[in-house]
Formats: C-alpha cells, structure tokens, sequence
C-alpha cells in the first residue's frame, strides 16, 4: 500500500502536466480531441488521487508505524475514529486532502459543463489543474506523506490531544471544501478572461458554487470557534 500510494501520487502529477498542456494547446487551436482529453485527465486524476488517499486511510488504520507521516500523528491506543481524522492531522495529509477536495470539484466542473460554456472550458480545466498541480509538485517533492523510516517505531508519537475532539471531525473538511470551492469561480473568471468570452454567462454558472463554499466555510469557522 505503500508503494502503490507513492504512485499514485506520481502519475497524478504527470496527469496534471498533460492535462494543462492538453488544454491549453487544445483551447488555443480549437481541436476538440485535445480539450476533450485535458478533461478526461481530471477525471483520471480525481480517480487515482481517491486511490491515494484510500492507501494512506489504510495506512493508519493498520497502524504502519514505518510510514513517517503515520508515526507522527498515530498510535495504537487513540480510538479508530481519530486514526482516521489524523489523516489531515499534520501537514502532508492536510495538503493531500486539500488536493483530493481539489480534484473533486475539478472532476464535477468537467462532468457538469460537457456541453455547456465550451468557450471556457478548456481555460477553466487549465487552471483548476494548475492549481492542483502545485499540490502534486508539493506532494511528491516536498511533503510526500508516504515517506518511510528506516526502522519502525514500536509505537506512533499519537495524535495531538487538541486534535482528538468531534468538532476536529468536522471542522478541517468543512474549511477545505469553502476555500477549495472558491477556486471554481475564480478558474471560470480566468476561462472568461482567456477566451475573451466576457459577458455575465461565467458569473451565473458559477454563482451556487460560490454560495456553497460560503456555506462551507461559515459552517467550518463556526465549528472551529466552538
């Protein structure tokens, strides 16, 4: 599981690189196949970074200490629900699930807009996948959360006891999905400025999804105050 997560994470971030070129040489010459294929590749992202995430699920629910990330924000005696909320309980995972919500919405922009604002779209897909590849870059060369010790500790270090709280169940997803939300308004902005398509169309399309991170994000401050 190890292994297979690494991956994961690699052919994500060769996807987002093929994605973006696709896109935009597909938008600037108007050949169809390639834009359809820079979309295509956020689904195949979005599919394999869940793998991803599903490898590191497991990692800390088995309780592999000889993962890094694993020993340091796990142990064998915190209930099974926190060893799955210590999924974001440090840096590594926070960014792969920032990432994961990221390509989530990416995925839905491409399934809801298959015969809508084509103008846009593949200025839109360009730059939710670069976006997201920042995250892969970050992922695979910086905060790799499949990154092993040479030997494994009999027990993990455990999850900060300021973590270990419902509200921390909640609160962390609910933020990333209000400002992760908030950059499909601002890719159909940039597809609107790319394609010169600069009439109101962009703002109706993306107004729910701008009111839904809003109602994410008050819900996730909400839930962090209390």
């Amino acid at each position: 599981m190890i292994e297979l997560g690494y991956y994961c994470l690699v052919v994500c971030l060769l996807l987002c690189v093929y994605g973006l070129a696709a896109s935009v040489v597909g938008g600037v010459t108007k050949n169809l196949p390639l834009i359809r294929s820079g979309e295509n590749s956020v689904v195949a992202h979005f599919a394999i970074l869940v793998a991803a995430a599903v490898c590191l699920w497991y990692l800390f629910l088995t309780d592999e200490f000889i993962v890094e990330y694993v020993a340091g924000y796990s142990s064998s005696t915190i209930p099974t629900r926190f060893k799955f909320t210590a999924f974001w309980g440090g840096q590594q995972g926070s960014l792969l699930l920032w990432a994961l919500v990221l390509s989530l919405f990416s995925f839905l922009v491409v399934i809801q807009n298959r015969s809508r604002n084509r103008a846009l779209m593949p200025y839109t897909t360009a730059t939710l996948l670069g976006i997201i590849l920042f995250f892969m870059v970050v992922l695979n060369f910086a905060t790799n959360p499949f990154n092993t010790l040479e030997v494994a500790p009999p027990d993990g270090r455990g999850l900060n006891p300021l973590l270990q709280n419902y509200y921390m169940i909640i609160h962390p997803p609910m933020l990333f999905l209000g400002y992760v939300g908030l950059a499909v308004p601002f890719a159909f902005a940039m597809g609107a400025l790319m394609s010169g398509r600069l009439d109101t169309s962009w703002i109706t399309t993306t107004r729910r999804w701008t009111l839904v991170a809003w109602v994410f994000l008050t819900f996730g401050i909400t839930l962090g105050g209390a």
